[in-house]
């Protein structure tokens, strides 16, 4: 905050900037230790403006922020390799058994996509609206109808699967629109050996679900977590296990 105190003390100078952006603040107060810049620095780097996207309604998809890479507006696929989905009245729909892989590979990112369980309720209780968030095709957030169908913690809606439950259960019902947003810091590797576990945090339907969480390894089915070395980005999948969960809304921006 811009203190009255700091307004009255004409001892200590506003000054501009260095480039000439019109940007003021002081050149005469402590270093941060952190950064090397002065408390209140005007040549400190600004962030830069971003223009938010536009919310979503239970009847209208909202928009992207203005930085952010758009994977599906409910206009086309461009930005997935080919596959058996399909687009349905500017809805993405999971067709078969097999994954919807991007075109281009992501490290740390921010993910936002908007999902749908079927209504009524398909398939048998352990395929109840099933689908999944395959961070780099190896982590998986999982996409699971745990409205309606009990199933064990670590594999229903949000959790990472196979390790961690969600905080919570914020399910909608069946047909009702969905929010996922993610944050995820990748792994990091060096000669060979994990230095750095990826960690997730994320709110489902505006309800913090995972907070800085460790993702403890590639998630899988009845198996124990573990790392194997892998590049530092590699693409984004959406799984299908022959359940039409619906998307829209799909945005990322790589951090």
């Amino acid at each position: 905050m811009f203190s009255q105190t700091a307004r009255s003390q004409s001892q200590h100078e506003l000054v501009n900037a260095r480039d000439g952006s019109g940007v003021y603040g002081y050149k005469d107060t402590p270093i941060l230790p952190w950064c090397g810049y002065h408390v209140h620095d005007p040549d400190r780097p600004a962030p830069k403006r971003v223009v938010p996207g536009t919310p979503s309604t239970g009847d209208k998809a909202g928009t992207a922020p203005s930085d952010a890479i758009v994977l599906f507006d409910g206009k086309d696929m461009s930005k997935w390799n080919p596959s058996e989905w399909r687009v349905d009245n500017g809805i993405l729909v999971a067709v078969g058994g097999g994954n919807l892989v991007t075109k281009q590979e992501f490290g740390d990112f921010q993910l936002h996509l908007e999902w749908q369980a079927p209504d009524p309720p398909q398939g048998d209780r352990f395929n109840r609206g099933n689908n999944g968030v395959l961070i780099m095709g190896l982590y998986e957030i999982q996409i699971f109808d745990s409205y309606t169908e009990k199933i064990y913690p670590d594999g229903q809606a949000a959790a990472i699967y196979g390790q961690t439950p969600p905080l919570v259960n914020a399910c909608r019902k069946p047909g009702e629109w969905q929010t996922f947003d993610i944050v995820f810091s990748a792994p990091v590797f060096e000669s060979g050996k994990l230095v750095k576990p990826a960690r997730v945090t994320m709110f489902h339907n505006g309800l913090l679900v995972h907070l800085n969480q460790e993702i403890r390894g590639k998630t899988g089915h009845r198996i124990l977590p573990s790392y194997k070395p892998h590049p530092v980005k590699l693409p984004l999948r959406l799984g299908a296990h022959d359940n039409p969960v619906r998307f829209r809304n799909i945005w990322i921006r790589p951090l």
